[in-house]
């Protein structure tokens, strides 16, 4: 982790996590992509301590109560293949978890969900950045020099309201048809003609100063769109 990365801004803590803030609008997004939620808790996962940090401050607790661990995950594109990374819990128990549930469209209980993100429209970009680091992948295709942005989920409906945000999007972000996976999910992808640089500036703007991101997330966009364009697109903050 950098030295600006170590004094990220801490976001406020949210009056009440189903009101329509920048930070709600993270906090959900990451739920919706590595998450899940029962009526009495609320569960949302990391790999990264930035992230953590910001999630347990939007939910006004500290990284303390976090469970950290060690565990396998699966690769999102081949069930066959299992990686070791660090991950971090962030329970919280109680209303908000049944509230999300009938106001945001979110799966409770293993239940389908319906993703009603309406209240979000002003904190798109917020919102899909959680979406996109809780289960997107980043990679700098070698074949072509350029870079492939990918959303993989087990559930269609998800994705297919991602695709939505994505369509309403300024700048627009053209996208693939879903597609099934080797490991019985759906996923998609940016289209080939899509402004991969204008997207990565869209989706991490004002991030340093919100502290609302990964920042293994956000480095490793902006060094594949630095690598395939050949330009700097700055820290991906402004």
């Amino acid at each position: 982790m950098s030295d600006a990365e170590r004094g990220a801004a801490t976001p406020a803590p949210a009056d009440d996590l189903l009101a329509a803030t920048p930070g709600t609008a993270y906090f959900w997004g990451r739920v919706a992509g590595d998450g899940e939620l029962t009526r009495e808790c609320v569960t949302v996962r990391t790999g990264d301590e930035t992230a953590a940090d910001a999630l347990a401050a939007v939910a006004g607790t500290d990284r303390a109560d976090h469970d950290h661990r060690v565990a396998p995950r699966e690769s999102s594109h081949d069930a066959s293949v299992v990686r070791f990374e660090d991950e971090f819990e962030l329970r919280v128990v109680g209303a908000p978890a049944d509230r999300a549930g009938a106001a945001l469209g979110l799966p409770v209980d293993g239940h389908p969900g319906g993703y009603r993100f309406d209240a979000f429209a002003d904190d798109r970009p917020q919102l899909v950045r959680g979406v996109l680091e809780a289960c997107g992948t980043v990679c700098f295709r070698e074949s072509s020099g350029s870079v492939g942005v990918s959303f993989v989920h087990d559930d269609e409906a998800l994705l297919r309201t991602v695709r939505s945000l994505l369509a309403a999007a300024d700048p627009h972000a053209p996208t693939d048809d879903l597609s099934a996976t080797s490991s019985g999910g759906y996923w998609f992808g940016l289209a080939e003609d899509a402004d991969v640089a204008a997207f990565a500036r869209w989706v991490y703007a004002g991030s340093d100063d919100s502290g609302l991101y990964s920042a293994e997330r956000r480095r490793k966009l902006r060094r594949s769109v630095e690598r395939a364009t050949g330009r700097g697109v700055g820290d991906l903050s402004r």
